[in-house]
């Protein structure tokens, strides 16, 4: 089976019912597997920013973006490169520790830039943010330990300088 890039896409739209649904169908029916949806307001509460990340052909991600922007709801549909963009992701993780292994799950944490959000006698929970690699290769190093409960943000962007996002 044939391995397609990420594509990152940010869509401007409106607050109304049944728009999220709308967008996902588009995706769907083109064969894209989405990755990652983070949707949140915008400056304006009566629009949303929403962030798709998306695995496919370019040529058929194009047909989308078209379609998008033909959906009443969307004042606008962008996709982003990665050099073009800041693209961020959270991670909330909770991880088993003792006395014995603490010391070299926090070492972990400080390393990749993260924190513990709660702290018990048998566990942590970390939170950390930044690049999907940056929260892959974390999360691969505490699966030598216990990891009980993980959760992911999916990826955020906002483009660089002036261009709109």
């Amino acid at each position: 089976m044939k391995e397609y890039p990420t594509h990152t896409i940010s869509i401007y739209i409106t607050n109304n019912p049944g728009g999220l649904m709308r967008m996902c169908q588009i995706f769907s029916r083109r064969g894209f597997n989405i990755d990652s949806l983070v949707a949140s307001p915008a400056m304006d509460g009566r629009f949303s920013r929403v962030t798709i990340a998306a695995k496919g052909a370019a040529e058929s991600l194009k047909q989308i973006i078209l379609q998008l922007e033909k959906l009443v709801d969307v004042m606008h549909c962008i996709e982003h490169k990665n050099s073009e963009a800041i693209v961020r992701e959270m991670v909330l993780i909770k991880v088993l520790a003792n006395s014995a292994n603490r010391g070299e799950i926090l070492q972990i944490t400080k390393h990749f830039g993260g924190k513990t959000v709660d702290f018990t006698d048998n566990s942590l929970v970390i939170e950390c943010s930044g690049a999907s690699s940056k929260l892959d290769a974390m999360i691969d190093l505490l699966e030598n330990y216990e990891i009980v409960e993980m959760v992911r943000s999916g990826q955020m962007l906002v483009a660089r300088g002036d261009q709109p996002t």
